[in-house]
């Protein structure tokens, strides 16, 4: 963050100047705007930036104890610098929160500056996990910086301390935010999918019941009840990765238009890339705990690579915005977009569906048969129409309400449920975007249709109640969709550890003794035991102390 916030933020001096010695790591630089009292509420910051004409400087200060910086990664140990975000005050006038380039440690021997206190805030969850990333606290007492580093490009303080607003709108920050988003989200697939491969292939291996006339066993991934929690994240690994992949074009689109000054799409792209962002990430954090599960008793072992893959994912359903928060970000996006639609203002990007309201709260699914649902304009339309009428529902609920805010909050549930759908609807669409491109390979294809129908009638099936209620579909249509999808695990299940070996992860990168890629698992869970340090020795240390007394009855002399 602290290179995107310098280039989305910063003028083009200010570029000369930092970005040349953040690129070469001649300085270290971080995010400084969380705080102990406040996160997602970053216009609640209270850490101050007051200008000081006299000196043409600007005194950064933590006033209160809730004011001090917490949780940046790299601020902990490494940082030399910082992006701080502060209340920005010229004479008696507060300005909001601005970002400002400050140092934190000496370039010769990494000690802390004077005013400056910093540290890290302590172990994590999990053992290991996240706690090689040094997650800092951070308290300024009247520190000084030069007036031209605060970021300037949207808004500037002059020599004589006057406030003034570029022309280049606050929204540019939302250039930042979508970089970030876009990298957690290609970063969700790939954690997902790492999961997915572990769990499936130890399902192929493992086989339990079912022996008839002493024959081998079943395998665990041939049990519906199996596929039925496995094969839908492995669709999803698959959805989250094409959506990834156009997020990426999404960046870069909006990049060139921020260089043209054109500054429309950006809303839009922030409240999609916020809405996946959340969606992926809570998606795959459930996912990664659920492929533990399907791998038993084994998947508990720190040796499977799921609980170290867990307690190493799941801080992204936190950090760069809670995923909440975000959804309600999404929410406030749909409601404005709704309220414009009678203005001849037509809706852009992934709410273009929007744009075609009359047909959306008019039609009906016409599905007849369960190979109906295979069609990718009857699960489109199916989707589009429930994503909508929930949005225009919650309108509705709000327009009752003669206090908006009031409305926003008591609705908030039914705002949440509006956003998801929103965004679910955006991935099921650009898996059907990706599909209608040239992949090479019939039999390629084939299966990619195959995981898109997995994927959509999935979503179907456990949101059954918005589609239904919404009358988008009637409960016997979703009962031919549930007919289906079970249909599709059957097509699913001969290519299953094709589709996950495709993902061309190593072992050593799965870092998991129940996804080794040849599927000796017996042999290397075996031999991985005992290369515990506790095997080292036969007898305990400590045996002749606790063990011993209470095996012989001399209770009392137990250190027990």
């Amino acid at each position: 963050m602290f290179i995107p916030a310098i280039k989305g933020q910063g003028t083009e001096e200010q570029h000369e100047k930092w970005l040349p010695m953040a690129y070469k790591m001649q300085i270290i630089g971080c995010y400084a705007q969380t705080e102990l009292g406040h996160g997602s509420n970053v216009q609640g910051l209270e850490t101050t930036a007051t200008f000081d004409p006299q000196t043409d400087e600007f005194v950064i200060h933590s006033p209160t104890l809730t004011s001090s910086k917490w949780w940046p990664g790299g601020l902990g140990k490494v940082s030399t610098h910082a992006v701080v975000y502060a209340r920005l005050i010229t004479g008696a006038q507060d300005h909001g929160v601005h970002g400002f380039i400050v140092q934190l440690r000496s370039l010769d021997d990494h000690s802390p500056l004077p005013g400056i206190t910093v540290g890290d805030i302590g172990m994590k969850f999990g053992s290991g996990a996240y706690n090689s990333m040094d997650n800092g606290l951070l308290r300024f007492d009247h520190v000084r910086i030069p007036r031209n580093q605060m970021l300037m490009r949207v808004s500037q303080v002059t020599r004589e301390g006057k406030f003034v607003q570029s022309d280049v709108p606050r929204q540019l920050v939302y250039g930042t935010m979508v970089y970030v988003r876009q990298t957690i989200v290609s970063d969700a697939s790939c954690a997902l999918a790492r999961a997915v491969c572990i769990a499936t292939r130890y399902s192929a291996v493992r086989r339990q019941f079912g022996s008839q006339n002493g024959g081998p066993e079943t395998q665990v991934i041939d049990y519906k009840t199996q596929q039925s929690r496995l094969f839908p994240l492995l669709a999803s690994a698959y959805a989250f990765r094409f959506v990834g992949e156009w997020l990426k074009w999404l960046y870069t689109d909006v990049t060139q238009r921020l260089q043209a000054n054109d500054f429309s799409t950006l809303p839009e792209a922030h409240a999609c890339t916020a809405g996946l962002k959340s969606m992926t990430t809570s998606v795959t954090a459930d996912a990664i705990e659920e492929c533990r599960k399907l791998c038993g008793g084994h998947g508990y072992l720190s040796n499977s690579g799921l609980p170290e893959l867990f307690a190493v994912y799941i801080p992204t359903c936190t950090y760069e915005g809670d995923n909440v928060v975000l959804l309600l970000q999404v929410a406030r996006f749909l409601m404005k977009t709704v309220s414009q639609l009678g203005s001849g203002k037509k809706p852009v990007g992934t709410t273009a569906y929007m744009g075609r309201a009359e047909h959306l709260m008019q039609c009906r699914c016409e599905v007849e048969r369960a190979e109906d649902w295979l069609k990718p304009s009857v699960i489109l339309e199916a989707f589009e129409a429930r994503a909508f009428r929930m949005s225009i529902a919650c309108a509705k609920n709000l327009s009752k309400f003669s206090n908006p805010e009031d409305g926003f909050s008591e609705l908030s549930p039914d705002l949440l449920e509006a956003a998801i759908a929103h965004c679910q609807l955006i991935v099921v669409s650009k898996y059907i975007e990706k599909l209608q491109q040239d992949i090479p390979g019939k039999g390629v294809k084939r299966q990619l249709e195959i995981l898109c129908n997995v994927y959509a009638l999935h979503l179907l099936h456990k949101h059954l109640g918005d589609f239904v209620t919404t009358s988008c579909i009637t409960p016997k249509q979703g009962a031919l969709a549930n007919e289906q999808l079970r249909l599709l695990y059957s097509q699913v299940r001969p290519n299953a550890i094709t589709l996950v070996d495709a993902f061309n992860y190593t072992d050593h990168y799965l870092g998991s003794v129940l996804g080794c890629y040849n599927g000796n698992v017996y042999q290397r869970l075996y031999e991985e035991a005992w290369k515990d340090p506790l095997n080292d020795t036969v007898v305990p240390d400590g045996y002749l102390e606790y063990v011993w007394p209470i095996l012989k009855q001399h209770i009392r002399t137990a250190r027990l």
